[in-house]
């Protein structure tokens, strides 16, 4: 293809707010080399997203499709964030709907590429008859799309129960602990709809032109090369695209000047920040053994809560898991944020020296672009349990120890991780190694010569005969 030709590139998220913002990342990487874009979501995600800056917004369009009413899905719910797991399979549906408007989109808009995610495994049936190129675009890591397999695992019925996913795949040919722990898989059980993700995945691998992954070389070289021949075609890395901190000062530039008056009253590194994502719900027993082992660490913190997401029967005693008494026994040396932090500010503040997370891979990629050790606790959702181990295992951070049946901890076992993260001698290592990954994780130049090379890749791409078009 002529590189001059300017293309125009449908992107497609899956209603997630960790997976909305990376396809909007890309596009506007997309936008700026001049290619048309039209980035399609519903009218409440849309509405959410950051505003562009002016020279973007005359090449990025937005499409909003509207989610049909699905029985079991709340009113007004439009993204995971919104639901607790058991509610997700309902959003699946809805978002199985948007079939029809966004065929008719496509049909009638002249797109050449269409860059999607893990869950419309309708697409292949529309986008190959319109002669329309189609990438797979993975927010997750390789390391857990090695985990899943190959279409003919994904698609086939070789792994029928969750302690199948326990152990670590017989086709992984490089040393590797990483497995899944049983408590992980029961949870995940309840996010899945009909259409298992799984199925959805295998479908959209085989019928995409290549993968793209939010991943480099510099961190999962062989991850990256064994996924390629797993899925038999190319594997291309988009980088880490770590986020950058934003320049306009916002509306709540009155709350992050009091979270940082806080923090500049800090020593360098002495800090440890809990954030456990958008989604990630727990229940008031766990908050509380989270809560004490926080205590018990006896080290300064900022500890994020968010509400409890909508479902049946929830009263207002509900909307706050923070155990009684617990702010007022720390408030000389913790602070509680409730629903919203400015997360990517708080990370780069020099007093901070730890986060102890949910270990989804957006959190992990902000935490090592600033160096930050790890605390981890994993979610039990999808990916997150393997990044635990990813990083345990690279050492920049250590898992809190838990019953591998049924996820239970004690706070002890949290306040000695925290510790020794943070402050104990044996710690040393991981501090270091945490330290040392701003190289890659920080580097927005790295960044963006992944971005550069996955454009270049689109432009230039040479579809094969069966799907050519006139």
């Amino acid at each position: 293809m002529d590189r001059r030709k300017k293309l125009h590139i449908a992107m497609f998220p899956w209603l997630a707010y960790g997976h909305i913002m990376p396809f909007l990342e890309v596009s506007k990487f997309l936008a700026q080399k001049g290619h048309r874009i039209s980035y399609i979501s519903t009218p409440k995600n849309i509405g959410r997203l950051p505003k562009l800056a002016p020279h973007l917004s005359s090449n990025i369009s937005f499409v909003e499709l509207s989610l049909l009413h699905v029985n079991g899905l709340p009113s007004g719910a439009e993204s995971t964030s919104e639901l607790p797991i058991d509610k997700v399979p309902y959003l699946k549906r809805a978002y199985d709907q948007l079939r029809a408007p966004l065929t008719e989109f496509l049909k009638n808009s002249n797109v050449n590429w269409i860059i999607h995610d893990f869950a419309p495994y309708w697409l292949p049936e529309i986008t190959a008859p319109l002669g329309i190129n189609s990438v797979f675009f993975s927010i997750f890591n390789p390391t857990f799309l090695v985990h899943l397999g190959p279409p003919s695992v994904l698609l086939g019925d070789v792994r029928k129960w969750p302690e199948d996913f326990t152990v670590v795949p017989e086709w992984i040919d490089y040393p590797c602990n990483v497995a899944w722990k049983p408590h992980e898989m029961v949870n995940h059980q309840q996010c899945m709809d009909d259409v298992s993700d799984l199925q959805r995945l295998g479908v959209l691998v085989q019928g995409c032109q290549f993968v793209t992954a939010r991943t480099c070389y510099e961190f999962e070289s062989d991850e990256i090369n064994l996924l390629s021949k797993l899925y038999q075609k190319p594997v291309v890395p988009l980088g880490l695209l770590p986020p950058s901190l934003p320049y306009s000062e916002d509306e709540s530039a009155d709350e992050w000047e009091a979270i940082k008056s806080w923090l500049d009253t800090k020593g360098e590194k002495s800090v440890f920040y809990i954030a456990l994502g958008s989604e990630v719900n727990l229940s008031e027993e766990t908050m509380r053994r989270l809560a004490f082992g926080i205590e018990k660490s006896n080290l300064p913190f900022i500890l994020v809560v968010r509400k409890v997401p909508m479902g049946e029967g929830q009263t207002d005693k509900h909307q706050d898991i923070i155990p009684p008494g617990f702010e007022e026994r720390v408030s000389n040396r913790g602070l509680v944020l409730r629903d919203w932090a400015p997360q990517l500010r708080i990370l780069a503040h020099s007093s901070i020296g730890g986060f102890l997370t949910h270990c989804g891979w957006s959190s992990i990629i902000e935490a090592l672009k600033f160096g930050r050790a790890l605390i981890l606790f994993s979610g039990a959702s999808s990916d997150q349990g393997l990044n635990a181990r990813l990083m345990h295992g690279r050492k920049v951070g250590l898992e809190i120890m838990r019953n591998e049946v049924d996820g239970s901890f004690t706070s002890d076992s949290v306040a000695a991780t925290i510790r020794q993260v943070m402050v104990e001698p044996e710690g040393a290592a991981i501090r270091a190694n945490a330290w040392a990954m701003r190289v890659i994780f920080g580097n927005e130049e790295l960044s963006k010569t992944y971005l550069d090379g996955f454009t270049r890749f689109i432009e230039e791409f040479a579809p094969s005969a069966s799907h050519s078009h006139v």
